[in-house]
């Protein structure tokens, strides 16, 4: 039997691509065999006895493959725009190599007994360094390179077409629309959009077998839109292997975010929320989390006190603590406890969002920001059960009318507790208008959609980064 000859040509012209999940996936587990496999070749090749490979310490392989993924996760060794890039690679390999060694030698219980021949350890560290930073060489030479580019066609209005590729693009380097159909029954001659070309919809087909095509996205909100001919292209292509896919789930796997702006009155099929928000095996053991991180976090904030007054006193010069309004779960107001970091009278003119370089904020107030230490007081929220470690930002009751009355599903956020740091904070910048706002509720409503123990420890993480990179806000 012969083979179809469009579906030969297809897989001739299909390029290698990587989804972002499995990029980082083959990002960890490199690391870890790039890193064994170079602590190897150092103990063949030289008298080298602080690290061996035995089956009776196999667990000494596995405590440092941990803390490699830990801390890589921590320095952003997974964060694909830092990965493609030499310079950052370098500075998050010394770091992510320094601390893994660190802590590896100072657990001895579950790794090696520290050697009498101090060499050893030196030699330890640079085998780590120079098998990490080899490997993520070879990634950003071969893998993050426009060879392993995913390329994609977009269906969609003529209209929509820019808002939507960059909404895909900027988030992916490697995800490219290079093509669109326009499914508009209006004829536009004086249109274009930069590099991206349009495709007659008679011609989808032979555009998808010539140009290597990995997905077709389906942005029309025009059902008229999909002809019979085009309906029966696709539903062909399909058949062929073809990956078809609404907008909305590739935004969402993409971006991490819910693009609540392309969802209409179908809505519910777009918030299947996690069934850990009702878990209570899950909410129980995260309460019990919660309350031994606030007692902890609560003694650190007594031992840092006596400092913290005494900068106070000469530098924010007023009342060290204040209280604020905001709303919490169920759309309950609470009222949040926070070191003082703004100027007296900082809102004699009314509520207004905070900036970034907020000229309101003071000298010792900026410090307290950018370290979080100002948050310190609210795990006494955390305890009274106002607020929970990981969730939405709570906003203040003046600013959840004004945004609610002008964004749907605003108020959704309000179905957990809000959170002392959450998947908004870890990777949107502070928000200082309304449509800073759209954004982060996007990356609250995914948390609250996809709300796991592992969502939970990728945030935990990006938070220790932020602290350490010295980023709060």
């Amino acid at each position: 039997m012969q083979r179809n000859p469009i579906l030969k040509s297809m897989d001739n012209q299909k390029s290698i691509h990587f989804e972002i999940s499995e990029r980082k996936i083959l990002l960890r587990f490199f690391d870890v065999v790039f890193v064994l496999f170079g602590l190897y070749c150092v103990g063949f090749v030289f008298n080298f006895n602080y690290f061996k490979f035995s089956t009776t310490n196999f667990y000494w392989t596995i405590v440092l493959a941990v803390y490699i993924n830990a801390f890589g996760a921590i320095f952003e060794m997974y964060n694909l725009q830092v990965a493609s890039n030499h310079i950052q690679v370098l500075r998050s390999t010394i770091l992510t190599t320094s601390t893994t060694v660190i802590f590896y030698l100072l657990t001895p219980i579950f790794s090696p007994e520290l050697p009498k021949n101090r060499w050893q350890l030196l030699v330890f560290y640079i085998a780590v360094f120079l098998a990490l930073y080899s490997w993520r060489m070879i990634y950003v030479k071969f893998l993050a390179s426009n060879r392993f580019v995913q390329n994609a066609v977009l269906i969609c209005g003529r209209k929509q077409v820019e808002e939507l590729v960059l909404g895909l693009e900027s988030v992916d380097p490697h995800y490219k629309i290079i093509g669109y159909v326009n499914s508009d029954d209006e004829v536009f001659s004086d249109f274009s959009v930069q590099y991206i070309r349009e495709i007659k919809r008679k011609k989808l087909s032979s555009f998808v077998i010539e140009n290597g095509i990995s997905e077709i996205v389906v942005a029309s909100q025009k059902t008229e839109g999909i002809t019979a001919d085009l309906y029966q292209q696709l539903l062909r292509l399909l058949e062929l292997g073809m990956s078809i896919r609404e907008y909305t789930h590739v935004y969402e796997s993409k971006t991490q975010r819910i693009p609540v702006q392309y969802i209409s009155r179908d809505f519910y099929r777009f918030f299947p929320f996690s069934r850990s928000n009702q878990n209570k095996l899950y909410l129980y053991f995260i309460r019990i989390f919660e309350i031994v991180f606030s007692l902890i976090g609560l003694g650190i904030g007594l031992i840092l006190i006596p400092l913290i007054l005494m900068f106070n006193l000469f530098w924010n010069k007023g009342k060290l603590f204040y209280t604020q309004k905001r709303v919490g779960k169920d759309g309950v107001v609470f009222k949040i406890i926070k070191f003082r970091t703004m100027v007296k009278n900082a809102e004699k003119s009314g509520a207004v969002f905070a900036k970034l370089n907020d000229s309101r904020v003071t000298t010792f107030g900026k410090f307290l920001r950018k370290t979080r230490i100002d948050e310190i007081p609210q795990f006494i929220n955390i305890l009274k059960g106002d607020m929970a470690v990981i969730g939405p930002r709570p906003e203040r009751p003046v600013f959840v009318k004004e945004i609610a009355r002008m964004m749907p599903f605003y108020e959704t956020r309000h179905i957990i507790k809000p959170g002392l740091t959450g998947w908004a904070q870890v990777n949107y910048s502070y928000g200082e208008k309304l449509e800073d706002s759209l954004i982060k509720l996007q990356y609250d409503l995914y948390y609250i959609k996809h709300r796991s123990i592992y969502l939970d420890l990728s945030i935990a993480f990006k938070t220790v980064s932020t602290v350490l990179f010295y980023r709060g806000q």
